[in-house]
């Protein structure tokens, strides 16, 4: 009998991954070096999120049908994203995975993948190396 390979976002499941964003977002909006890059209201940015991440895990292709192509790096280029600020998202996110609970293979790996994309959204320096060099 052929097994069919374990799906991330079966793995997690809707309603861990929506109550993990939700968490995840409150604690960005407490987040003095996040906060300044981010909308007041946080509904449309964490409903694009729980899209965005559905997709990402291998489930339904939400986010693409209605937003199009996910183009990250331009969707973010506008935002000033330093290594600080890369740190302080994974920060949040950590802290919200252990919310719900989120631990073993599945977590080390869907972290070690938010790792690689939060480092590739850095588009600016942090502040202390932007004085060092002038």
């Amino acid at each position: 009998m052929i097994q069919r390979p374990i799906i991330p976002y079966e793995e997690i499941g809707a309603e861990t991954l929506d109550k993990m964003l939700h968490i995840f977002y409150a604690k960005v909006a407490q987040n003095p070096i996040l906060k300044p890059i981010f909308p007041d209201d946080f509904t449309e940015t964490t409903r694009k999120q729980i899209q965005f991440q559905t997709q990402y895990l291998g489930g339904p292709n939400i986010y693409t049908e209605e937003h199009g192509h996910p183009m990250l790096k331009a969707r973010h280029m506008p935002f000033k994203i330093t290594p600080a600020r890369a740190q302080a998202w994974l920060e949040c996110m950590s802290e919200a995975m252990d919310e719900v609970g989120l631990e073993g293979k599945f977590r080390e790996v869907y972290y070690k993948r938010l790792v690689l994309t939060a480092h590739h959204m850095i588009n600016a320096p942090d502040e202390d190396e932007e004085v060092m060099e002038e």
